[in-house]
């Protein structure tokens, strides 16, 4: 479960104050807002990217609210996905485990899960170049969580994906964040992917 507990945060002299709202392991709540609502700002502080001004962020119990970003266990899925142009699929996947010196029997196991999660099993020995929109996405998804993340933020993730390759996409990433039983903090405009993916929806 994912707390956060009446929280305060300041990007300029904008301030977010007296945010609360929790996430159970394996739901998914959506965050909207207009442009400059906070959105990101609210995603940031929850990352660790940005100090809080009150209040507290505990992630499965553990208070977060001090701890480094690389420590809190949060994978992130940005709009533009970042992938590494000089990586292939399967070494994106198997990038946050290296990080954190798993063993190599684990890494090439778990590598071969999300693939087969996210349908992507085909793609392992691709390069980015030439994906489809859908294809990255996936692999971006499974990237942020291939560690085992307590927390997965979607920050507008699907910009860009529409029609059947949306839907493919969000059913994809419902089923693995409830398989995996990981909390998940959709950020959207959309309403439409608020509801289809969003157990709940806060409204800044």
């Amino acid at each position: 479960m994912i707390c956060i507990d009446n929280i305060s945060v300041r990007s300029g002299e904008f301030q977010l104050q007296g945010i609360s709202f929790e996430i159970e392991a394996g739901e998914c709540l959506a965050l909207m807002g207009k442009s400059g609502s906070g959105k990101t700002t609210l995603m940031e502080a929850i990352c660790g990217l940005r100090e809080l001004v009150s209040g507290g962020i505990s992630i499965a119990g553990d208070d977060v609210s001090d701890v480094a970003p690389q420590d809190r266990m949060v994978g992130l899925v940005p709009q533009d996905n970042v992938l590494f142009q000089n990586m292939t699929v399967r070494e994106h996947i198997a990038y946050g485990p290296v990080l954190r010196k798993w063993k190599k029997t684990d890494i090439f196991d778990r590598v071969a899960e999300l693939a087969a999660e996210l349908s992507i099993g085909h793609l392992l020995d691709r390069y980015p170049v030439g994906l489809s929109g859908g294809e990255a996405k996936r692999v971006a998804i499974g990237r942020a969580i291939a560690a085992k993340p307590k927390l997965l933020c979607l920050d507008e993730s699907f910009t860009g994906l529409d029609g059947e390759t949306l839907d493919e996409v969000m059913t994809a990433v419902r089923q693995t964040i409830r398989r995996e039983d990981i909390s998940t903090l959709l950020i959207t405009h959309q309403k439409y992917e608020a509801e289809a993916l969003g157990d709940a929806i806060y409204e800044l």
